[in-house]
């Protein structure tokens, strides 16, 4: 007689699931053990092992789950199999603007403020702080009393440690967020260059390399004396730490400066400040999301642009890139031969500003160049304003104009939603793209935003019990159809006017 029972489901390991599964096989091999609820020593026994097989189970499962990039969920399991493929997930990008610092009154002697002054937005709960990236000085007699200076949403900070003379030395800077590329070290034997790897790196190169962990800590690590040089002596590091989103401010939030001052006689002024534009920049570290499509990516293209392909992919690792379209004289007859433009739509959408035109440009030019021959402009995407209007009728438990203006409200939620560049979690929203990529059955790019889809988002909000059914109750930027896209354009969120069915109310 055999052990096991004859149809065993290796997928079913849980507590209930082994413990049932061990009864079976104990009754075949104690038939006079037949009572197993009882509180008998044997069945506390049975009872231990179903519950140190159902967690040995989950464990098991937990780490098959996160040894594929496909099926990971943790951020460092994420990160070490990005690293196998030579792949670093970016981190935080600071955001970036000029502040106009300003005296009450014209000065008598100079007033120096110095490189690192904190200025902040004027809330009194976490507000939010840039540093100045350079010296100020606004002379003595200046009518009116300003000097402008660039400042960055980051925090700086200095840390000595003590050489340890010992081979691929590895010291963790304390303070988080770090900020890629910030770190400026240098040991009693020289200054440090930062490198990808150190690969390539001779017994006399003064190499490091940053490593960030999943709670944007970093680690430098040195060379071993075959490849880059150990650092001796005390080793000083300068870096940074902030960035993301929360950067971009709007003109005119940077108002306070933190510090006080005195002119060059010892006598105090006050400083205030301003700043006149948006912050530019500001990005969040890469997602776990979006790491498992650039992963990939970064192997499809590797040192080069070559393909189509291969310029949209080194364009979108630009910070601020979001989606990028690449079209050539094959593509359209208005662009040149032996030619091409790349259009960029920037992350949260909007214009393309001349930083990042600049860095796109560099990126596949230089970074990862093209061929000789063939000359690439880089543009910013031609945005298709779809504006909607709907003629709607709400559920029976929406009465109050109160009431159908949140429903309103989330339609136009939805909408925003629906045509955002790209989704929470950092990936491509596809539900919108490009004319060109969009296309039919047979692969021709047919360039349309389809009324079906926008019609599905308006009539699916909770609140809404139907749409009209004449044909001009929905419109799409004044047709009752489909809209067609020229192969560069890009659609974006237009006008949204609501219409009650029922009273004829705008909404």
């Amino acid at each position: 007689m055999g052990l096991l029972p004859p149809a065993t489901d290796y997928t079913d390991r849980d507590f209930d699931a082994l413990r049932a599964r061990l009864i079976a096989l104990l009754e075949t091999v104690f038939p006079d053990w037949s009572d197993f609820d009882v509180a008998a020593f044997g069945n506390i026994l049975l009872e231990m092992f179903a519950f140190v097989g159902d967690v040995l189970g989950y464990y098991g499962d937990n780490h098959a789950r996160e040894s594929r990039l496909v099926t990971a969920t943790q951020r460092r399991s994420v990160i070490a199999l990005a690293q196998m493929f030579g792949y670093r997930l970016g981190g935080a990008q600071a955001a970036v603007t000029d502040v106009e610092l300003a005296l009450d009154a014209v000065p008598s002697a100079d007033v120096a403020i110095a490189a690192g002054t904190t200025v902040r937005t004027e809330e009194v709960t976490e507000p939010v702080r840039f540093q100045l990236l350079a010296d100020a000085t606004i002379v003595a007699g200046a009518d009116p009393p300003v000097a402008t200076v660039s400042a960055e949403h980051s925090q700086s900070h200095e840390r000595l440690f003590t050489a340890t003379g010992r081979a691929e030395q590895e010291h963790v800077l304390p303070r988080a967020p770090y900020l890629d590329g910030s770190a400026d070290v240098s040991a009693s034997n020289g200054v440090y260059t930062e490198m990808p790897n150190l690969l390539g790196s001779a017994p006399t190169d003064r190499h490091f390399v940053v490593r960030v962990d999943q709670n944007d800590r970093a680690t430098l690590r040195f060379g071993d004396g075959t490849n880059g040089a150990p650092p001796t002596g005390t080793i000083r590091v300068r870096y940074k730490t902030g960035g993301g989103a929360a950067g971009r401010v709007d003109a005119g939030r940077l108002r306070i400066v933190e510090e006080t001052f005195t002119d060059a006689s010892g006598r105090p002024v006050r400083v205030t400040a301003h700043n006149a534009s948006r912050a530019e920049g500001g990005f969040d570290r890469e997602t776990v999301a979006a790491a498992k499509v650039n992963v990939p990516e970064s192997l499809r293209a590797l040192t080069r642009s070559v393909a189509r392909e291969d310029f949209e992919i080194h364009a979108r690792k630009v910070p601020g890139g979001a989606r990028a379209l690449m079209l050539t004289s094959d593509d359209s007859s208005a662009i040149e031969e032996n030619a091409g433009i790349l259009f960029i739509v920037p992350t949260g959408g909007g214009a393309l500003i001349p930083a990042l035109q600049n860095a796109v440009l560099r990126q596949v030019t230089e970074v990862y160049p093209h061929t000789l021959t063939f000359q690439v402009a880089v543009q910013g995407a031609a945005y298709r304003r779809i504006d909607v209007s709907s003629r709607l009728f709400f559920a029976p438990g929406v009465q109050s104009t109160v009431e159908r203006a949140k429903v309103a409200a989330e339609v136009r939620r939805r909408l925003a939603a629906h045509f955002q560049v790209t989704n929470p979690d950092g990936t491509a929203n596809r539900r919108v793209d490009f004319g060109f990529n969009v296309q039919d059955a047979d692969g021709h790019p047919v360039g349309e935003v389809a009324l079906s889809d926008i019609r599905n988002v308006v009539r699916d909000t909770p609140g809404v019990r139907k749409l009209g059914d004449l044909p001009d109750d929905f419109r799409l930027a004044d047709h009752a159809a489909d809209l067609r896209l020229r192969i560069e354009e890009f659609p974006v969120l237009g006008a949204v006017r609501i219409v009650d069915g029922d009273t004829g109310a705008l909404y």
